[in-house]
């Protein structure tokens, strides 16, 4: 019964993944903007905002344990990153494996990959400082929290003056496809747009949270502590499901589409929802805490070394996955 419920909610999801991308194409297409714009912040921050609750209700509104409610918050703030940056990644390349092969490459447009990647890397590296500042000297950590959010209204303002020169280049969003509710007899105008996002992320929020159920109730099975909890499974229940529309883009050959949207919420969730944490959390360097930040670094480094280097091939991504299981045999040793 348990399993039947997951995947019932799980197909939930991918359905509404696919009602969400194909809204989102035409709204980025309406808009004239570029793919990188509508995947780094309308899809990342769209999909994002379901996990992006987990967090803020654990440490705002969380059981009456302040403890559990603090290692709640902490692994879900980490573990996004964590699981967009490794193995949201390599689920990607395994998907283009079939029709690219191990060294087909990635096309996305390198320029708004490199600046998701380098944002992300100076935010999250603030994140991973803030661990080893006592809590007594709250000035530097309130400080560290200010320039991480900051660094995110910076972003937003970059990646939008970017748009207009993508689009005379040829990166404007496309809709490749009509849209559903076009296809039932409706114009393809604002308030169908509007339509179609509004109710296919609202699936992706009631999928979310039913797949979330399922999770809770198979938790106490794996006899696992609440913050690795949140670190390895919440994510993967609330996050990679809605990744699903990087899949869908992967497949149909808009790599920067499916690239933006993992790299978008990686700042997204790399810069707002840390500095919660550092604000309201102990914020601590415990292993499984450590480790996480250590190895999403590494991940995003990896990918930001391979752009740097040229050719972006399916195998590299591979290296992305290795440093999952890496952690997976970390908090588990």
């Amino acid at each position: 019964m348990l399993l039947a419920e997951m995947l019932f909610f799980l197909l939930v999801i991918l359905v509404a993944a696919e009602v969400f991308v194909n809204a989102l194409e035409h709204l980025g297409e309406k808009l004239k903007i570029s793919e990188g714009v509508t995947g780094s912040l309308f899809a990342a921050v769209g999909t994002a905002l379901p996990e992006t609750i987990v967090p803020l209700l654990a440490i705002f509104a969380g059981t009456q344990n302040q403890q559990l409610n603090e290692e709640i918050g902490v692994g879900a703030i980490l573990g996004a990153p964590l699981m967009l940056s490794t193995l949201s990644l390599f689920l990607m390349a395994a998907f283009a494996f079939k029709k690219r092969g191990l060294q087909g490459h990635f096309n996305p447009e390198h320029t708004g990959l490199e600046r998701d990647l380098n944002f992300f890397l100076a935010a999250f590296g603030l994140s991973c400082l803030a661990l080893f500042i006592p809590h007594e000297i709250s000035e530097v950590r309130t400080g560290l929290a200010f320039v991480m959010v900051l660094t995110y209204f910076i972003y937003i303002m970059m990646t939008l003056r970017a748009s207009a020169q993508l689009v005379r280049d040829g990166h404007g969003t496309e809709a490749e496809n009509p849209m559903f509710l076009s296809r039932l007899g409706l114009p393809t105008n604002w308030p169908t747009i509007i339509l179609q996002l509004g109710t296919g992320l609202v699936l992706l929020i009631l999928g979310a949270k039913g797949f979330i159920h399922g999770i809770e109730q198979a938790a106490p099975l794996l006899g696992i502590s609440a913050l690795v909890l949140s670190l390895l499974i919440v994510p993967i229940a609330t996050e990679l499901p809605e990744k699903v529309n990087s899949i869908l883009w992967i497949r149909r050959h808009k790599d920067t589409l499916a690239f933006g949207n993992i790299t978008g919420a990686m700042v997204f969730q790399g810069t707002l929802l840390p500095a919660i944490g550092i604000l309201l959390t102990p914020w601590i360097p415990q292993r499984e805490v450590l480790s996480g930040i250590v190895v999403t670094l590494l991940a995003a480094l990896w990918l930001r070394v391979i752009l740097t280097r040229g050719q972006l091939r399916v195998w590299h991504l591979a290296v992305n996955g290795g440093l999952y299981f890496t952690y997976l045999l970390i908090v588990m040793a």
